[in-house]
């Protein structure tokens, strides 16, 4: 009778110790990361520096490397030197302008003499010491002297405006250099590889040494704080769940337990989609399921790829 007890008790206990264990989930699904990023570069050319490794933790706007950018600075230089030549190529108008101006002052002095002379033979005129062909003679050579200085000023204002008018097609050519140097000078910032997130490394996939190019993938960063539970729910169990829901995640902890965190449903597809292989639902019968995303903070036990096991209600 005492052996028949034992082992009815013993049988209660392993009955209950399976019913503790065992859990009815409501969807299943595997871990990704929420925010994943492949860094890639953005100037052609030779890694020359390069030092990150996987699962290194790295900050954001870390400088993680650089692109060979000789040929780059080459030409800039190349750029700047061709600004510093548009100089030389421009024309001097002192020269010139010197020349017209002092002939202007030659002119300016024989009509200062002839001025001069008019008014003393205006004077002998007054005393019939002079004829008056003498002083038409003068003004003659006046009006002649005024005309060649008129012409020598618009001489100096031609000459002026020409020597302008060349070398500002010349220094016109200075703007788009500048542009080229602005560009110039964005791509060596480019040959700079800055860590955009801060997270871990999952996959690298260049070295130090190597040649790259423009857009090739050098490394994927992902950040691990936060994981997403990316799980799917039958048609029945979508109007069980709402946007920003708590819910309860589980993942395996040993043979037969469950470790539990707190999720929160961040996102729900409004399109249904047939059942993935490896995903478990409720109704296992059901061809139709909807993708829900659950975001949990991860303890550093959570991995990319890790199933997990939902339940939407407490």
């Amino acid at each position: 009778m005492k052996k028949i007890l034992a082992l009815m008790l013993l049988t209660a206990a392993v009955f209950t110790g399976c019913k503790t264990n065992s859990r009815e989930f409501d969807a299943s699904g595997s871990f990704e990361a929420t925010e994943e990023v492949i860094v890639s570069s953005e100037l052609p050319g030779k890694i020359i520096r390069f030092t990150i490794n996987e699962g290194a933790l790295i900050g954001k706007d870390s400088i993680v490397g650089a692109i060979d950018a000789v040929n780059v600075n080459l030409q800039q230089e190349q750029v700047e030197a061709s600004i510093k030549a548009l100089g030389e190529k421009t024309a001097d108008v002192a020269p010139q302008i010197s020349l017209l101006q002092n002939q202007l002052q030659v002119q300016q002095s024989q009509l200062n003499n002839l001025l001069h002379e008019k008014n003393r033979v205006e004077n002998l005129l007054k005393a019939d010491a002079a004829t008056g062909k003498q002083l038409d003679d003068i003004n003659a050579q006046i009006d002649v002297v005024k005309k060649q200085m008129a012409v020598t000023s618009q001489q100096v204002n031609v000459q002026r405006n020409n020597i302008n008018t060349q070398n500002r097609a010349v220094l016109s050519e200075a703007a788009p250099l500048q542009k080229r140097i602005a560009q110039l000078k964005d791509q060596e910032k480019k040959a700079v590889i800055i860590n955009p997130i801060t997270g871990t490394v999952i996959s690298k996939y260049a070295e130090q040494g190597e040649v790259t190019s423009a857009g090739k993938a050098l490394y994927k960063i992902a950040d691990l704080s936060t994981l997403t539970l990316r799980a799917y729910i039958t048609g029945t169990q979508l109007s069980q769940i709402k946007l920003n829901q708590p819910v309860q995640v589980f993942i395996d902890s040993g043979a037969n337990n469950y470790r539990a965190y707190n999720g929160t449903a961040y996102w729900i597809s409004d399109k249904a989609e047939f059942t993935p292989k490896t995903i478990q639902t409720k109704e296992e019968r059901a061809n139709l399921v909807y993708a829900v995303k659950i975001k949990v903070k991860n303890d550093g036990l959570l991995k990319i790829g890790m199933y997990g096991e939902v339940k939407l209600a407490p």
